[in-house]
């Protein structure tokens, strides 16, 4: 009798278990999923308005210099961004709720004044804070913390980027590559769609995706030419992660004011765009990447946009990273594929697969990314321009918190952060 009722007991508790997180990751959907909703549209509003008015770009100096002061206000001048909310993850440190308002308006007021950032990478802090926040209020102990910062990322992801499976993978995955947190994949999974819901009754992302309108075949050809594009996308995403990394040592390097700092990039990235005679290059791109996958093809695209985050986000601006590394990818993909012989708007795609996949340490997320953003046709091909990637990148990452527990190369434990 002992026994039976042992299991009983401890199935009553695992089904009390399961409803909490579908209920906490219900709550966490719909707070972080409105606010992921806000944030979008004062990111649009930013870019329109830019758009409408293009002298705005004359205030990057001012935008930097008022980002700052905002940060040293708040007394979170010495902010981690991304890398804080992996820490969180993974040691159950604190998240100061200041954060998400911070980040929210620090990367509204770099769109609108034209510095060179993403926005998902900045949902990432949005959703932990709230979430940590809200862990904070109901009393979770440590273990489930995490879990609801995970639910966190993956709702303000999806809410922002629509697509719900990539953003509950990419909360498991990103933080220690090799270990993923099965047990917040439920949860993750909820908040993600039920932010999505969310998103979709507030009118976004009804109709979302990239035009790719051949996808090639599989065959032992297109895998060989799939292959060789993943290992030149691990290059630059290698390159695109040291790039990263050095600028803002070098801006602390010679300019040790973070104010001056920040002025002197926004005079760097205005007098760049003034030498390339385009504003392409800044905000997110994606109207550039949209373009370029309908056909255009820019050679030194990659190049320049890697140059232009890494003088936005080095001087202190604040924004996120993953929307220029897809502009990136989609740009070397789209040069490099067609010599391969792939399909121009294909080889787009798997750029910004296996760029992303490269520079975040991300496989599962990646290949899921290519499903959601461009359909089940070559799937194959884009798992294996991944998995290429992936391996091939070595050890570098955006986010040097990132932990990579296992080795790429051997069935080993290295447990090493990313560089």
């Amino acid at each position: 009798m002992e026994q039976p009722k042992r299991r009983w007991q401890e199935h009553a508790l695992e089904g009390l278990a399961f409803t909490k997180w579908l209920l906490y990751a219900c709550v966490t959907g719909l707070l972080v999923g409105a606010v992921g909703v806000a944030f979008h549209g004062g990111i649009e509003w930013a870019s329109h308005v830019r758009s409408v008015h293009p002298r705005l770009l004359l205030l990057l100096p001012v935008g930097g210099v008022v980002i700052v002061l905002l940060y040293r206000i708040c007394h979170m001048e010495g902010d981690r961004g991304t890398n804080l909310v992996l820490v969180a993850v993974r040691e159950a440190l604190p998240l100061k709720l200041r954060t998400a308002p911070l980040i929210f308006l620090a990367t509204v007021i770099t769109h609108l004044v034209g510095g060179s950032a993403g926005r998902e990478g900045a949902a990432l802090q949005l959703g932990g804070a709230l979430s940590a926040y809200m862990g904070q209020r109901i009393r979770l102990d440590a273990k489930d913390s995490r879990m609801l910062v995970m639910c966190g990322m993956a709702a303000a992801f999806s809410a922002l980027f629509g697509t719900p499976l990539t953003a509950a993978v990419f909360a498991m995955e990103v933080v220690s590559v090799g270990v993923m947190y099965y047990a917040a994949m439920v949860p993750c999974l909820v908040a993600s769609l039920t932010a999505l819901q969310l998103a979709r009754a507030c009118g976004l992302h009804v109709e979302d995706g990239y035009p790719v309108t051949e996808a090639a075949g599989l065959t032992p050809l297109s895998m060989v030419q799939a292959a060789a594009l993943g290992v030149l996308c691990a290059l630059v995403s290698i390159l695109f992660c040291k790039v990263m990394h050095a600028a803002p040592h070098l801006y602390e390097k010679y300019i040790p004011s973070t104010l001056v700092r920040a002025a002197v990039g926004g005079v760097l990235v205005l007098a760049l765009t003034l030498a390339v005679g385009t504003q392409d290059y800044n905000g997110a791109g994606d109207a550039v990447i949209r373009r370029m996958l309908a056909g255009e093809t820019i050679p030194e695209a990659f190049l320049l946009k890697i140059l232009f985050t890494a003088l936005t986000l080095g001087a202190g601006f604040r924004g996120g990273e993953i929307v220029p590394v897809l502009f990136t990818g989609c740009a070397f993909g789209t040069w490099v594929g067609p010599m391969l012989g792939l399909p121009h708007a294909f080889s787009g795609a798997l750029g910004m697969a296996a760029v992303f996949c490269g520079a975040t340490n991300c496989p599962l997320t990646s290949i899921l990314l290519a499903y959601e953003l461009f359909g089940g046709a070559g799937l194959p091909l884009y798992a294996l321009c991944c998995g290429v990637a992936y391996m091939l990148s070595g050890y570098y990452g955006l986010y040097s918190e990132q932990k990579i527990v296992y080795s790429k190369f051997r069935t080993e434990w290295i447990d090493k952060k990313a560089k």
